[in-house]
Order: C-alpha cells, then sequence, then structure tokens
C-alpha cells in the first residue's frame, strides 16, 4: 500500500519529493488575505471512549476541561491578534464531545467574535446523550446554528459492535422538536460486518422522522492504532451498498451535497472539511493556508503547557511545493462531488487544463466525472473511487502520522513517502 500510495504522490505531484512535515512554526500564521477562511475548534474530551474513533481524545474530567478552555481562548488571542478583525465563512466544534462544554461554548465563542466575523454559522458536534433541552437550550443561546449528532446506528446489533450505549430516540426527537437549529445532522457509520441496504436505509428513514434535516453516512475505516475489533466490509459489498443508498437518497429527493451527505432541506449544510483555507484551534487541530499544512499537538497536557508559554501549540508543519497545493486543493473540493475549474483557476492563477488536463480527460474516459462547462462532476463510479482513494490515503498517510502523534507530543519530522 505504502509503494503504490507513494507513486501516486509522485505521479500527481510530478516530484520524488515527499510530504514532509517538520518541527517548527510561524508564530504570525499569514490568513489575512485568505479567502474562504473557515474556522475548527477541538474539544478532545469524552465521557465514554469509542474504540473504533480514530481522533484525538480523552476522558473527560471538569478539572481538565477548564485548564484546557483557557489554554484554547489563549490560542485563539494568540493568532487573532495578529491581524484586523477578518471574515470568514463559519466556525465548526469538533471532538471529542465539545458538547461536554456547553457553559463555556458561548465564551469560546465571544472571544472569537473579537477577531472574526462569522458569516455562514457555527456548527457543533454531539453525542446522542447530549441532546436534550438544557444542552441544547445551552448551545442555542451561545450563538450555535448548526448541530452534528454521532449516531453511528440506530440499531442495537451495531451499536453493540461499536460499544456504543443504547440511547432513547423519542428524547432526542422531543428535545429537537424543542428547540431548533437552522440544521440538524445525524452522522452514521457504513461498510460495518453484515450491514444491509435495508439498515441503512431504515437509520436514514428514522433520523429525518426524528428531526434531522441532514445526513452524513460516513464508510468505517480500520485504523491500525484503534483497539476496536470490528472489520472492514470487503471493496465489492461497499461499493454495492454506497451505490444502493447514494440512489435511493437521490430517488427519494435529498439533496447530496458531498460525497457522504445528503439533506431534504436544500438550506441544511454540515461540513468543517470543504474550506480552501482554515485555521484550527486546539489539541491535534490543523491550520491550512496558501503555502502550508500545521498540526497542533495531540498531548492535552503538553498543548496547555506550550499556549501558556505564550507559543503556538504547533507540532508539525508542511511547506507545500506549488503541485502538493494543487493535490491538496483538487482532493479536498472533489469531496463535494464537483470541482469548478474556474476555482482551480482563481486559487492558483493557472488553469486546471495547464496542470491536470490529461487526467480530467483520461477521468471523462473511465465514467468517473462528466463536464459541464469546466465543472466537472462525480459520477456514481466515481463516487466509490474516490471513496477508495481516501480510505487508502487515509491508512497509507494519516493513520502513520496520527499513531507517531498519539504518542510523541513534537515529534522531530514525518517524512510521507
Amino acid at each position: 500500500m505504502n509503494e503504490l500510495a507513494s507513486l501516486a504522490r509522485s505521479y500527481l505531484t510530478r516530484s520524488l519529493k515527499p510530504f514532509e512535515f517538520k518541527n517548527e512554526y510561524d508564530n504570525r500564521l499569514k490568513y489575512g488575505s485568505c479567502e474562504s477562511l473557515g474556522l475548527y475548534v477541538h474539544i478532545p474530551f469524552c465521557k465514554q471512549i469509542c474504540s473504533f474513533c480514530p481522533y484525538c481524545k480523552e476522558l473527560y474530567s471538569e478539572e481538565k476541561m477548564d485548564k484546557y478552555i483557557d489554554a484554547l481562548i489563549k490560542e485563539i488571542r494568540l493568532v487573532g491578534t495578529k491581524f484586523k478583525k477578518k471574515r470568514v465563512t463559519s466556525l465548526y466544534f469538533g471532538g471529542g464531545t465539545p458538547a461536554l462544554a456547553a457553559d463555556r461554548i458561548g465564551k469560546i465563542i465571544s472571544v472569537i467574535n473579537e477577531y472574526f466575523i462569522i458569516t455562514e454559522g457555527i456548527g457543533i458536534e454531539l453525542h446522542p446523550d447530549n441532546v436534550n433541552y438544557e444542552t441544547l437550550s445551552a448551545l442555542k443561546a451561545s450563538g450555535v446554528t448548526k448541530i452534528s449528532i454521532g449516531i453511528q446506528s440506530f440499531q442495537d446489533k451495531f451499536l453493540s459492535v461499536l460499544g456504543r450505549r443504547k440511547f432513547d430516540i423519542e428524547k432526542m426527537s422531543e428535545a429537537l422538536k424543542n428547540v431548533k437549529f437552522e440544521t440538524v445532522s445525524m452522522d452514521f457509520i457504513f461498510a460495518l460486518p453484515n450491514q444491509t441496504f435495508e439498515d441503512l436505509k431504515s437509520d436514514i428513514e428514522l433520523a429525518f422522522s426524528s428531526g434531522a434535516n441532514h445526513v452524513a453516512i460516513y464508510p468505517f475505516i480500520d485504523f491500525t492504532f484503534t483497539k476496536s475489533p470490528v472489520k472492514a466490509m470487503n471493496d465489492k459489498e461497499k461499493r454495492e451498498l454506497l451505490d444502493k443508498i447514494t440512489l435511493y437518497c437521490q430517488n427519494q429527493g435529498y439533496r447530496r451535497d458531498s460525497i457522504w451527505t445528503f439533506s431534504n432541506d436544500p438550506s441544511a449544510k454540515y461540513s468543517s472539511m470543504t474550506r480552501e483555507n482554515f485555521l484550527g484551534f486546539g489539541c491535534s487541530a490543523t491550520t491550512l493556508l496558501k503555502k502550508q499544512f500545521k498540526i497542533n499537538t495531540f498531548n492535552v497536557e503538553e498543548y496547555c503547557k506550550r499556549v501558556q508559554s505564550g507559543r503556538l501549540p504547533t507540532s508539525l508543519t508542511l511547506r507545500f511545493t506549488l503541485r502538493q497545493r494543487m493535490v491538496y486543493w483538487l482532493f479536498w473540493t472533489a469531496y463535494s462531488t464537483k470541482v469548478d475549474s474556474r476555482d482551480f483557476e482563481k486559487f492558483f492563477g493557472v488553469p486546471l487544463e495547464k496542470y491536470y488536463g490529461k487526467e480530467v480527460r483520461i477521468a471523462e474516459k473511465l465514467n468517473l466525472i462528466t463536464s459541464d462547462n469546466g465543472v466537472y462532476q462525480m459520477t456514481l463510479k466515481g463516487a466509490f473511487y474516490y471513496h477508495y482513494f481516501e480510505n487508502y490515503y487515509t491508512l497509507a498517510y494519516i493513520d502513520k502520522m496520527w499513531g507517531i502523534m498519539r504518542k510523541e507530543a513534537f515529534p522531530k519530522k514525518i517524512v510521507l513517502n
């Protein structure tokens, strides 16, 4: 797998130069001229640690949470004071279980509002246990407009496989009726052992009838450093399942706004991923700018120490070559299922055809994409192979990087060939 990843990287970037992340960072992040800039805040605490979850998290304690949020606010100020007030698209809180900090989310947002003008709303991830009137009311009062609930499955047989507890669906639905949000998204995992189209269809139908106007169906990925006993479905079954559920959603009239997401309301959107540039705050958060990608330390204690000393908690930084940045832009823009060549040219100042015209034509001949006036749209086949490539990339690169960073707060260097 690593050899194939290396060949793909070399071909797409036209270089033998690997992705080289170094233990260095800029004291002043150059985001002032960035357009379509998003914000992300990571809160890593959970009441229960799920074995399948690869993200940076640790068991909740009130003392640790308060100390962490104090450091988080200081990091926001360290970054925000470098430029005049900046317009940004959106703000997303992820984790972990960020709703555990519901009583301080308002303070975090107020500090962010000192330095940034949020134009497209504020989203936060929730565990089903957090979906109650008190928590939802506190979040709405803080300015949250979008919520994403990590359901994973409504079915006991899959909750058991994932190590998740059963929850009260009716109580959750009642809370959602009483506290309204612009977007209510519910997340599900697909490609679990013996999962069928009927299983997923049932989950999606129950989601929309229980208060969701948006659903996300993410593939199960078997990270090597997690302790999950779950084994991923084989590719043939996975493709059949993905195609069936996509066609079902489209036939129901649900709008597809990314590879994994569908909505029954045109105004409902929830994605912290499809941004040309973004600033990340908190432990393990990433920042993507025009010429660099940086990752904060995964170690909560070291994160707090570094920030309280007045320094940014950056663990590693990648300085992009032009081709590397193009590949990154194309990969994450394609997550929305389409790429507009005019957006590429606006961002890079050069035509997409000049750099990747051959690849575009091959993709069309293979029925991976269709084109219309410079807009390239994925087919069902293309969406599956995007999923396949993302899974492949994740296991070849992200798995290695996160595996190291979970053990070392500030590694000297990570080279991804």
